[in-house]
């Protein structure tokens, strides 16, 4: 046995001996291998045979997304040699607000053709009533074309109507631009709204009843117009709101409505309103991302738990409406029913709220806002005079201050009810769900005002005129031709009734609708504290 010993143990002694020369090739050649790949492409890129990937983007970007955090950075038109800024904007505040961008981003909408595909469903048109200008119209407008929106039916005037602007906007596909001319006026004279009931209650008064008459004759009219080109649904908006199709994966507004019951007629978004937290905000939709819910998306006992604390001494929850705003589906016997929602002639429409998305409203976002409503309605800064010309409490109270108060109180009082710089406040309530960020409407302007699209918008506009009007004479007197065409007439609605009641012979005969429920919905403020008991 022992001798058999001997043996064994040198077979067994020479067996490790070759494992562990096994084992350390096996480690060398797992050392070795990624070594050598490594090198191998280290080469093959040196010599250029490996396209970078981001080489297919413009090599001019020297920032990473997301550095440069200033909203004053570099204009978006030098990211394209090749678009120069037309001449008429190179001191305007407008072009310096549709150019710049608050942070270095890929140009991912560059290329973009935003003529939509006639053949995909539903088609979606909004229609408005505006005398913004571009630095507003522009990113308002191509925010809703990313998200689905074919179609425009633009009622403008003052500023929208001049001609370099209307210009910019007829040249965009799918945007139709309509004037205020007398035209239009004689032909919403004879318009049938005058001989009902249901907007009655807004004739003839001054400001926001005014327009709310006109902002309905222009629906109706924009319902023509869509059924004309084929739309399937239409959305009235203001050119300071932002649709957000939130509950649709793809952030999508078609999506969102291509899953809506076939049987539904409307569609209603609630409104979130903005809730800035600076008092020098120039680009509400590139710089404001909170906002505060509607009463419809809230628990009840979170809303009234918290009213005191989220309206901070203003007389509503909201600043102004909560009504939020519609989507009809085109149909037989549309009509409107106010600028906030719409109604049908022969039946009672089935309508449905959404529990998701929402209508983000940027009221009162820049201090400048408190001047430009004033500027735009006549009345007496008193309480009794502005209960004739604003609807609404906020309104009211802001118009007297604009009147009345000098710069430096305007400012003061403007951070105290509408700035929201307390910010243990504002994350208690971003906390209880009062209050929400929403970022993806600011990361899709950004990325469209980065891109570039809103300069090449103006400058292609101005190359398109340069080619229809070669001679600067012709030019000039064809644009002195537009703005007498374009210009609006100082023709109030009470003008257009009274022409309507010349023309007829006949009294008018006013038709009984029936029910209250058929009449205009007017902007309304949120429930408050009051209408607990009712509720319940």
């Amino acid at each position: 046995m022992a001798a058999l010993n001997g043996p064994m143990r040198i077979q067994a002694s020479s067996s490790s001996s070759s494992n562990a020369s096994l084992a350390s090739r096996v480690v060398l050649l797992l050392t070795a291998l990624p070594l050598a790949l490594a090198a191998f492409a280290f080469t093959l890129q040196w010599r250029g045979e490996i396209t970078d990937s981001s080489s297919a983007w413009p090599s001019n970007r020297q920032t990473f997304p997301g550095i440069d955090n200033s909203p004053l950075g570099s204009s978006a038109v030098s990211t394209f040699p090749s678009v120069s800024r037309p001449h008429s904007y190179s001191s305007s505040d407008c072009v310096e607000i549709l150019s710049r961008h608050s942070s270095a981003s890929l140009p991912y909408h560059q290329g973009w053709n935003y003529d939509s595909d006639p053949n995909l469903r539903p088609r979606i048109c909004v229609t408005t009533s505006t005398s913004a200008g571009l630095e507003q119209i522009l990113p308002w407008l191509y925010y809703h074309k990313v998200i689905g929106v074919s179609n425009f039916f633009l009622f403008v005037e003052g500023a929208a109507a001049k001609p370099n602007v209307s210009a910019v906007l007829e040249s965009i596909p799918g945007v139709k631009v309509i004037y205020r001319t007398s035209e239009l006026e004689d032909k919403q004279a004879k318009s049938r709204v005058w001989n009902e009931t249901w907007l009655s209650s807004f004739f003839f008064k001054p400001c926001n009843y005014e327009l709310f008459v006109k902002q309905s004759l222009n629906m109706e009219m924009a319902i023509v117009m869509a059924r004309e080109v084929g739309m399937d649904w239409i959305i009235h908006l203001d050119t300071d709101e932002l649709l957000h199709p939130a509950g649709s994966h793809e952030y999508s507004l078609r999506k969102l409505l291509s899953d809506v019951p076939s049987n539904v007629d409307m569609v209603i978004f609630p409104n979130y309103e903005s809730s800035i937290e600076r008092d020098d905000i120039k680009d509400p939709f590139g710089e404001v991302s909170m906002f505060k819910k509607n009463y419809d998306h809230l628990p009840k006992e979170t809303y009234f738990g918290l009213y005191k604390e989220a309206t901070r001494g203003n007389p509503n929850y909201f600043l102004t409406y909560g009504n939020g705003k519609s989507a009809a589906r085109i149909q037989d016997h549309l009509r409107p029913n106010g600028a906030h929602r719409w109604h049908n002639y022969m039946k009672s429409p089935n309508e449905i709220k959404l529990e998701e998305a929402a209508v983000l409203h940027y009221t009162y976002a820049k201090f400048s806002d408190l001047t430009s409503r004033r500027n735009r309605c006549g009345c007496k800064p008193t309480k009794e005079d502005v209960k004739r010309c604003f609807m609404l409490e906020f309104d009211r109270t802001a118009f007297i201050i604009a009147s009345t108060a000098t710069n430096q109180e305007m400012l003061q009082w403007f951070r105290e009810h509408v700035v929201w710089s307390d910010k243990q406040l504002n994350l208690k309530l971003l906390r209880k769900g009062i209050l929400t960020r929403i970022y993806a409407p600011m990361a899709i302007i950004r990325g469209l005002r980065d891109s570039g699209v809103f300069a090449m918008a103006i400058a292609s506009s101005r190359s398109q005129s340069n080619r229809k009007y070669p001679s600067s004479s012709t030019q000039n007197a064809s644009t002195s031709s537009i703005a007498e065409q374009t210009l609006r007439k100082d023709i109030s609605l009470s003008d257009i009734a009274t022409r309507n009641n010349s023309s007829k012979a006949t009294a008018r005969k006013i038709l009984d609708t029936g029910s209250n429920q058929d009449r205009a919905v007017p902007p309304t403020s949120p429930p408050g504290l009051g209408d607990i008991l009712v509720d319940a």
